[in-house]
């Protein structure tokens, strides 16, 4: 009897519940102002984690957060791991033919922004300050997938005939440890209409990477890949410079950060020669064999060879005299190890002379200094050989940081990028003091020389549902 009435007690309770639950969906529906249709138009602007937040709100905004428009653009960016396989299989499922931006992985917090010269590279295993987050501490996840990306994140889209793939025009993938080549070249592969790719962090290697980007990503317009190894990987060839450029005209954004590039392959890049130029320029490896057409990014505007280990400034030579580098509005050199002090004053004076007319923003900072002449070792700043000062006189239209530990630095920013410039362009953000002279004195910035991590082989798991569970801090993505 007491077993049946406890019963009982149950089923009204959930009942009543129920019926609160209809009430209240009633209520809001009619309190809420907006229509389904801009409810949806609103959700599909906010971001994924917050779209969670608003479907557990109601029944009528978990309605309108499941249609596919929310879903276009995915970001699944967190600053601790807690999405999986299944998160991304099922957010690209509910997507459907809206699919057209995903974003994952793992980004070190929130003053870190893709685009920046701050190192955007992690691992799990770095020190970093999870007080404020709840993973396990407040219940127990047993039979449920861990909260880890791996090499098979991305196979929704090259699955069903890459169908998926074939929709998307944006790519970023930060910190995923256990991504490697051939799962990053299957998916590249299912991806031809992609415009922007951003890659940080993965353990993947430059030339096999590139390779799959000019043959696949014909359209791309925004290329941007930061080493996990800073300065360890050199597997980038002349021909798949030359390869990506022919096969991939339309890249105005150029940023290859942390790898160990060399002058001639960046000239490659940034530099339009001609037939018999490049020819000529080619000779060196190609054995005779005459490469047809032109090297060197037509369109490309944004250039950014952070931390890039090998450049000594060679490149810069004569390359505002050439269509594709008198292009440049953003140039980036910053922590370059071997970027020498004569090569720089050398760029400077092209400068002074009139070349790079389309140059607005130029960073040649070196928390080391810059490499001497003769000896890359002893590290060097000479004002009177850098004409900083000049530069800022003739161009005051330029923002110029040039960051030295010995003398300091000069930077006008009276004249930074509009944002309506080029959409695609961020410029670094820095800590700054005013000095008398109306210019602005850089502080010396720490950049990363040594993350090399190993990187992990798991399996695709099959999708679930997503399930929405609010705590008193955070809606956690779950899967069952």
């Amino acid at each position: 009897m007491i077993d049946r009435a406890h019963n009982l007690g149950s089923l009204l309770l959930r009942a009543a519940n129920r019926s609160a639950r209809k009430r209240a969906s009633l209520h809001n529906s009619i309190a809420w102002a907006l229509p389904p249709d801009l409810t949806i138009k609103v959700f599909s602007m906010l971001d994924s984690q917050s779209l969670c937040y608003a479907a557990a709100t109601c029944s009528m905004f978990n309605r309108c957060a499941m249609d596919p428009l929310c879903y276009s653009n995915i970001d699944l960016t967190t600053v601790v791991p807690k999405v999986n396989n299944a998160v991304v299989s099922t957010m690209i499922q509910r997507a459907g033919k809206s699919f057209r931006s995903l974003k994952l992985g793992i980004v070190p917090g929130p003053t870190s922004s893709p685009g920046s010269c701050q190192p955007l590279v992690y691992s799990i295993r770095n020190s970093v300050d999870v007080s404020s987050f709840s993973w396990n501490d407040k219940k127990t996840r047993q039979g449920k997938e861990s909260s880890i990306l791996t090499r098979s994140c991305l196979y929704p889209l090259s699955g069903d005939n890459g169908a998926a793939g074939t929709l998307l025009r944006r790519l970023h993938l930060y910190n995923i440890e256990r991504m490697d080549n051939a799962s990053l070249c299957v998916a590249l592969a299912a991806c031809p209409s992609l415009l922007d790719l951003e890659i940080v962090g993965l353990h993947v290697e430059l030339r096999q990477t590139l390779m799959s980007v000019s043959s696949n990503c014909h359209l791309i317009e925004r290329l941007f890949f930061e080493s996990s190894k800073t300065g360890r990987d050199d597997s980038l060839k002349s021909p798949t410079c030359v390869d990506l450029v022919n096969n991939c005209p339309n890249i105005s954004s150029l940023s290859l950060r942390g790898f160990k590039l060399h002058d001639y392959k960046v000239r490659i890049l940034v530099k339009v020669l001609g037939r018999v130029g490049l020819h000529k320029y080619l000779a060196f490896w190609s054995s005779g064999c005459c490469m047809p057409g032109r090297v060197g990014f037509r369109k490309l505007k944004y250039a950014d060879f952070s931390t890039s280990y090998s450049i000594s400034g060679t490149f810069l030579r004569n390359l505002g005299s050439g269509f594709g580098g008198n292009l440049l509005e953003v140039l980036i050199l910053r922590d370059c190890m071997h970027l020498k002090e004569v090569e720089v004053a050398r760029f400077l004076t092209a400068v002074l002379a009139g070349d790079f007319k389309f140059l607005r923003y130029l960073d040649i900072s070196n928390r080391e200094g810059l490499a001497s002449e003769g000896d890359w070792y002893q590290r060097s700043y000479n004002s009177s050989i850098i004409p900083l000062k000049q530069v800022l006189e003739v161009r005051p239209n330029i923002c110029l940081l040039a960051e030295f530990p010995s003398e300091g630095c000069y930077i006008d920013i009276d004249h930074m990028f509009d944002s309506d410039v080029n959409s695609e362009i961020s410029l670094p953000s820095q800590l700054s003091s005013h000095t008398s002279d109306g210019s602005l004195l850089m502080s010396s910035s720490e950049s990363s020389y040594n993350s090399d991590q190993g990187s992990g082989n798991e399996e695709y798991q099959v999708s679930g549902f997503v399930i929405y569970e609010e705590s008193s801090d955070e809606v956690d993505f779950l899967v069952v």
